[in-house]
């Protein structure tokens, strides 16, 4: 009986060595790959490049007053529509203590002169008519009183802009008026700040900046690996950072034929005007970026660039196709790529079955005992 059982024993442990070793070598036997499928289909091809910039107006307008001192009252603000010739703000000048005594010691003089011909005139009329003088000789005296009394209204004048900051002749060099139709896009001064006026020796101070905002334009850059790629009257479409799910058309209008340099790259700047639709509203400096379309095609056979595969030189593309139960270099005629989906020109069609990518296997679920 003891004999039995040890070579049960011996024939059980066997076994297991057995199995062990079987289990052991399918585990790390490999085991072949399995590849998804995939098949051509019909997709929009768009090949664009994307410039960075922002919304800007076509025309930005900075009014300046024509006088110099401060602003007695402020009549719009940022955000306000304006019309050409509107008043947006009054300024009081500011008498200068020389100034104002230079002015009131003309008037005075003025005023001197105005006494002295006027009695010269007095005196001699009554000689004119007996006789005793010439009338060329009366219209010396004439003259002369008529170009005082000129002389005293034009101190009177002065001394009143010295003095009022506003003169009878003058007084709409006070109100700084809009320029154009528009929008007021900013003010930048304050009731009682001071103000220089625009010359030909200083630009002058800004009492606003104002534009037509239904005249908008993008203002950006392209690299100049990009740059010989893009054309005047290309499609742009704009979005903008700020407002989510929306987009502009616009069409490029200008390309600088000269490049900066900006961080060791060369930049060219871009214009593309923007086409605004009824009700959409766009502000000012607002970030935006451009995807210039510079080729496309619609409806045409694509696969998954993903798929391809190329030659060293590039100039041939392949596709692995279903044979059998194996698979098949197939070469294809491409076109257009947007660097995702790849135009197919022949080689392949709709219900080709094409390799994709390889199948993870899926790891086994441990049962654990109830």
């Amino acid at each position: 009986m003891k004999r039995i059982l040890k070579y049960l024993l011996f024939a059980g442990l066997a076994v297991l060595f057995v199995w062990t070793m079987y289990f052991l070598y399918e585990k790390s036997a490999s085991k072949p790959d399995v590849f998804s499928t995939e098949h051509a289909k019909k997709n929009n091809v768009v090949k664009k490049t994307v410039a960075n910039g922002k919304i800007v107006p076509r025309k930005e307008i900075l009014i300046k007053p024509v006088v110099s001192g401060i602003i007695r009252e402020l009549m719009v603000e940022a955000g306000q529509q304006v019309k050409k010739g509107d008043a947006l703000a009054r300024i009081q000048i500011v008498p200068d203590m020389l100034s104002l005594s230079s002015a009131e010691n003309r008037v005075r003089s003025a005023e001197i002169t105005v006494q002295n011909a006027q009695l010269n005139f007095d005196r001699n009329k009554p000689l004119v008519d007996k006789g005793v003088i010439s009338a060329a000789e009366m219209q010396t005296y004439d003259v002369s009183l008529k170009n005082a009394k000129q002389e005293l209204e034009a101190a009177q004048e002065s001394l009143q802009v010295v003095r009022d900051g506003i003169s009878r002749t003058s007084a709409g060099n006070t109100v700084v008026r809009s320029t154009i139709d528009g929008m007021v896009l900013d003010v930048p001064v304050k009731e009682g700040n001071s103000v220089i006026e625009r010359n030909n020796f200083n630009e002058g101070t800004t009492i606003a900046s104002i534009a037509d905002m239904n005249d908008l334009i993008f203002q950006g850059k392209v690299d100049e690996s990009e740059v010989g790629k893009v054309k005047l009257g290309m499609p742009v479409v704009l979005t903008v950072g700020a407002i989510e799910k929306a987009q502009w058309d616009a069409e490029l209008e200008y390309i600088a034929p000269k490049g900066v340099e900006e961080n060791g790259a060369i930049q060219f700047e871009i214009r593309a005007a923007v086409k605004l639709k009824e009700g959409q509203q766009l502000r000012s400096g607002y970030s935006a970026n451009a995807d210039i379309v510079l080729d496309r095609r619609d409806s045409v056979l694509t696969v998954a660039e993903s798929l391809v595969e190329f030659n060293t030189k590039g100039d041939s593309a392949y596709v692995q196709v279903k044979d059998g139960e194996g698979w098949k270099k197939t070469h294809i005629k491409t076109g257009l790529s947007d660097g995702i989906n790849l135009e197919v020109l022949s080689g392949v069609d709709a219900k080709t079955e094409l390799k994709g990518a390889k199948k993870e296997e899926m790891p086994e679920m441990e049962m654990g005992a109830e």
